[in-house]
């Protein structure tokens, strides 16, 4: 088929925003501290968890036990995002205030826009729209579990719990080092934006989440990009109406301004990944298409062992990325490492 293009518009891309508070520091802190299976993947070593679990009051601890049954950190996440609260006075208030189906229907995951109708009607208690809610997510890790719980519970319950957990975690675990974590944040934030102009869209929202290629959908107008210490390294994803959301990692340099030598670790994981001859033909094999790892194996002639073994050190990287067994050069990662490795040499 011969296909004539005589549209001069350039493909619409996203803006892109930086949002940032205690809030959301605590919101993470208190995902992290309940899922304890990545606890061990996170950059805080298991003594700084070991010693939050033996300091927190009781109150605290039973509200917790609740957050790692029911998951209901996912909760605080999308209340903060409809209240955007600076504070846990905002929070109380918006949570105190809000009608109850709207409660609800906040606390509820967005599904996307053509679901938009079930999401209202689960909130409200239609038992035939909450087991649509949970088919729809039934390839999702929680939600299932979690929308089952959000349309069910007591709301006088569910209000306090979401109240009584962020605003102890807050004052039990942020508070005392609020100044400190406030400063790392901002200063994340302000060292982003400086160098926003310099890279597109998809670039710019690949450097900040360490390698994640983001293309535009059609139903997204933004990307948010939110800054945290507590969930390092990871970057967690998500999504409200128009808005793909990414909490990513402050990098080494926001929390040590000082030391002008601290590289970050990505940029360092990039570089030794690139050291060696084999993952470079790895990268060159994959540059010309994508491959399995099958395919890579038999055109390196070696072991399946091996190649998945560099495989693995070039995802970790994130200059490599996998689907469904098919491997891919991350082009976004690629593009912005000269940009990342001057941005060093000229701090």
């Amino acid at each position: 088929m011969k296909v004539l293009n005589t549209s001069t518009v350039k493909r619409e891309s996203y803006a892109v925003k930086f949002d940032f508070s205690l809030m959301w520091e605590s919101a993470l802190g208190i995902a992290a501290i309940t899922y304890t299976e990545m606890l061990s993947t996170l950059d805080q070593p298991q003594d700084y968890w070991d010693n939050i679990f033996d300091s927190i009051t009781s109150e605290l601890s039973k509200e917790l036990d609740l957050v790692q049954k029911e998951n209901t950190w996912k909760a605080l996440l999308q209340l903060l995002h409809e209240s955007n609260s600076q504070s846990i006075s905002d929070f109380t208030n918006f949570v105190l205030n809000v009608e109850d189906e709207q409660l609800r229907f906040y606390c509820l995951p967005y599904m996307g826009n053509n679901y938009e109708q079930i999401r209202t009607a689960a909130a409200k208690g239609d038992q035939i729209a909450i087991q649509q809610s949970i088919e729809i997510t039934r390839g999702h890790k929680f939600f299932p579990r979690y929308i089952k719980f959000i349309a069910n519970v007591d709301i006088s319950i569910l209000r306090e719990h979401v109240i009584n957990v962020l605003t102890k975690w807050f004052e039990e675990i942020v508070l005392p080092n609020s100044e400190h974590l406030t400063s790392i944040l901002s200063r994340d934030v302000n060292l982003k934006n400086e160098q926003k102009a310099q890279l597109t869209a998809e670039e710019f929202v690949s450097w900040v989440t360490g390698g994640i290629e983001y293309l535009p959908e059609p139903t997204v107008t933004h990307v948010l990009l939110i800054p945290h210490f507590v969930y390092r390294p990871w970057t967690i994803e998500a999504k409200i109406k128009d808005t793909k959301i990414f909490y990513y990692p402050v990098h080494n340099d926001s929390i040590h301004p000082n030391d002008k030598y601290v590289a970050d670790h990505l940029l360092m994981l990039k570089h030794k990944a690139l050291g060696d001859v084999l993952r470079l033909k790895i990268l060159k094999l994959l540059f010309e298409k994508n491959r399995s790892l099958q395919e890579l194996t038999t055109l390196l002639d070696i072991s399946k062992s091996t190649i998945h073994h560099h495989l693995s050190i070039l995802r970790s990287a994130r200059l490599v990325l996998v689907n469904r067994s098919i491997y891919s050069l991350n082009i976004h990662v690629l593009t912005t490492l000269d940009f990342e490795l001057k941005q060093y040499l000229n701090k």
